[in-house]
């Protein structure tokens, strides 16, 4: 990278307020332009053909980083133009995340998963959290007589507090110290948990990832309370715009209104 760009990460880890992942998928991007505290525009634009190959989420995220590195030196005078202006952003469809069923959930709970990865399940299926947030989640986090557990820094460098039931708070095998998932044992990377969690899923001839899980209880969340700003809350969503992709109508609403619109 060059001068301005290893200025810009440097500041970044200053300021406490990004995730490590947020700040690496930063330097992938920097790295990848290599001058862009220089680039001009047809520079930039020959950068931005060559990865045409990605998928359209992949270009419109590092796009996104690009642009928040330029916002950045604008803000403090490193440079006054932005040469990314020429680049449109691509168009990502709004697709609806798969969720685990019924079925695979079922199957997931009568499985013989070690306890570890039985936890790591559910916590993402009857908590919504996600991996990294179940993988560094501690037994002081959990609150049995509130039935709440806290989610410390989760994405976004945020903490929040999550409802739960006690009945989890049961199956997770009562209070303990130190790590939730791994039992008081040095916690897992969340990719050491999602990878681990995800060969045990497809063992079981399951079509479906640690992510699925979240998903299911972000459908389930909304299609019982029908309030989107607490499922937003409650999944850690710093934009109700992503919590609305569980925002699906059920199928007696689709009926009933099919049959109002022909009165």
């Amino acid at each position: 990278m060059d001068t301005l760009s290893r200025k810009h990460v440097a500041w970044l880890q200053r300021q406490h307020d990004r995730s490590p992942k947020t700040i690496a998928s930063r330097v992938r991007v920097l790295h990848s332009v290599g001058n862009a505290g220089t680039a001009t525009r047809d520079e930039l634009q020959t950068w931005w053909e060559s990865r045409a190959h990605l998928a359209t989420g992949t270009r419109a995220v590092d796009l996104s980083h690009l642009r928040g590195f330029y916002d950045w030196c604008q803000l403090f005078d490193e440079r006054a133009d932005d040469p990314s202006v020429r680049i449109r952003a691509p168009k990502v469809k709004n697709r609806i995340p798969k969720k685990a069923t019924s079925h695979d959930v079922t199957a997931l709970l009568d499985s013989d998963l070690p306890l570890d990865l039985r936890r790591g399940f559910l916590l993402g299926c009857y908590a919504g959290l996600r991996v990294a947030e179940a993988a560094a989640l501690d037994w002081e986090d959990l609150d049995a007589e509130a039935n709440t557990l806290t989610v410390r820094e989760g994405k976004g460098g945020k903490s929040r507090v999550v409802d739960v039931s006690s009945m989890l708070i049961d199956w997770l095998g009562g209070e303990g110290k130190g790590n939730v998932v791994t039992g008081g044992e040095p916690a897992y990377t969340a990719a050491q948990l999602q990878r681990r969690l995800n060969r045990a899923i497809k063992a079981l001839g399951l079509n479906i990832t640690t992510h699925a899980l979240r998903h299911r209880w972000g459908r389930a969340a909304y299609q019982s309370s029908g309030d989107l700003l607490a499922v937003a809350e409650m999944m850690g969503h710093t934009s109700i715009n992503t919590t609305k992709i569980y925002a699906e109508a059920s199928s007696d609403v689709k009926r009933k209104i099919a049959s109002a619109v022909m009165r």
